[in-house]
């Protein structure tokens, strides 16, 4: 541990009770993004960032956007790295209400078997996050009067509702946001005790299918046999998707999937992910993807097909016995590497209309496509960051990967032309969308001590 960073963890440490009020300040304000009932909230939320940002010296201000605010500051070192650090601010409807213990908008710091919880909605996601690095700026600045590294703040008032403005205000302001590198605090932990810098985010490919057969539902005994049935065709056609191995049969769908290093192997399977753990808490022992693949290879760096939703013929109560006229299939694929969703949306296409048969014909109607995001980890402030975080807490941090998606990290990339770090300090039970929300009092001291490692380290790097 390093002279200057020593000074500053001592700060945070000894601060902790005032950065705890700060927080519960800004979670008061109920800044739910997607209902218009609660629009001067999250304005207010707005307000209430751009004057703490503003208190710490940096040219803080409130963007106008065609829905809500972009809270934009400005400030650190005139040399060295310049990172751009994004969070959000609004948060998701509480309900159902009734559900809740507290009141959700009324913070509370409790004791559970697991140890002191902030309860309250946005406590993880996204303000308890959000407010480790700006704690950790606070105590750069109390301590050295300066901060290591050049910053810009984006900070965001609608990642719950989808985020309509944000594409647009990257593109109208990419040369004032971009920087070498931008940090996102709004993932987790990979156990209690481990940190994760996310560098893998999957793309994602939605497809509904349609399969028209007859001009109208038939009598199956009077048709059956005789006329195709759309939901056969269907069936056969998404049993094709995969072989026996659970490869996926789309011609040309691994063409730009790339292998894990050896390393970021070894990194993963010092995590001591427990597979079985995994699927029996959701009811399930045998591994369904790929032959041959970890688990974690499967849900962070291999692509999926995932048949999402079908429906034909008669569902109700009872029985009909009906031979339908259509049958649909939602089907969704998780992308990796350098996989582009366009061509493999012409490739999917392709399968599914080779084997329609004369008397059926096929509806295409898509459902999204993004790219995935991969994270170009040799940039020396990676590693730097990685040392940092071990150096926090208790197991050493590791590159990890995620299943779903983030698009912010894609818009970086493909905008400001500029890698992310993902590092976020949340915990799997921490019911982010549900009653009850909740951020462990240790997740938060321990993210702004890990900002300040982090500052401290990429500085360096």
């Amino acid at each position: 541990m390093t002279a200057t960073i020593t000074p500053v963890l001592a700060q945070i440490d000894q601060d902790l009770p005032q950065a705890l009020e700060r927080l519960s300040a800004l979670l008061r304000i109920p800044s739910i993004s997607t209902d218009p009932a609660h629009a001067g909230d999250v304005d207010k939320a707005a307000d209430w960032l751009v004057a703490e940002l503003g208190a710490l010296g940096f040219a803080a201000r409130k963007d106008k956007t065609a829905g809500h605010p972009m809270v934009v500051a400005e400030g650190g070192a005139e040399e060295g790295p310049h990172l751009l650090f994004y969070g959000h601010y609004d948060v998701q409807p509480v309900d159902p209400l009734e559900l809740w213990e507290s009141d959700p908008f009324d913070p509370q710091l409790q004791d559970t078997p697991k140890g002191k919880v902030i309860r309250a909605r946005g406590a993880s996601d996204d303000k308890g996050q959000l407010m480790t690095f700006i704690e950790a700026c606070r105590a750069w600045l109390k301590v050295h009067d300066s901060l290591p590294v050049k910053l810009t703040f984006c900070l965001e008032g609608e990642e719950e509702s989808g985020s309509p403005s944000l594409v647009p205000y990257l593109e109208a302001n990419r040369d004032a946001l971009r920087a070498d590198l931008a940090l996102i605090c709004d993932t987790g932990l990979f156990d209690a005790q481990t940190p994760g810098i996310t560098t893998m985010l999957r793309g994602l490919l939605g497809e509904e299918i349609t399969i028209h057969g007859p001009a109208r539902d038939l009598h199956s005994g009077s048709f059956g046999g005789a006329a195709m049935n759309p939901a056969r065709v269907l069936t056969r056609i998404l049993a094709d998707l995969h072989d026996e191995n659970g490869r996926i049969t789309v011609p040309g769908f691994y063409d730009d999937v790339p292998e894990i290093t050896d390393e970021l192997r070894a990194q993963w399977d010092g995590l001591g992910f427990d597979p079985d753990a995994f699927l029996g808490g959701v009811g399930l022992s045998v591994p369904a993807g790929e032959k041959g693949r970890t688990a974690l290879e499967m849900i962070w760096a291999r692509p999926t097909c995932e048949i999402n939703g079908m429906i034909s013929g008669y569902t109700g109560a009872g029985f009909k016995t009906v031979l339908p006229a259509q049958a649909s299939a939602k089907v969704s694929f998780r992308l990796v590497g350098q996989q582009d969703p366009h061509k493999l949306r012409k490739a999917f296409r392709d399968f599914v209309t080779a084997r329609v048969p004369a008397d059926c014909r096929v509806e295409f109607h898509e459902h999204g496509a993004s790219p995935a995001s991969v994270m170009e980890t040799s940039h020396p402030a990676f590693e730097a960051a990685r040392g940092a975080l071990s150096d926090e807490w208790p197991k050493p941090a590791a590159f990890v990967g995620a299943g779903g998606s983030m698009p912010i990290a894609e818009d970086f990339k493909s905008i400001l032309g500029m890698d992310s770090m993902l590092i976020g300090f949340a915990k799997d039970d921490d019911q982010i969308h549900s009653p009850n929300e909740k951020y462990d009092l240790d997740s938060f001291h321990r993210g702004i001590r890990s900002w300040a490692r982090i500052l401290d380290a990429v500085s360096k790097a």
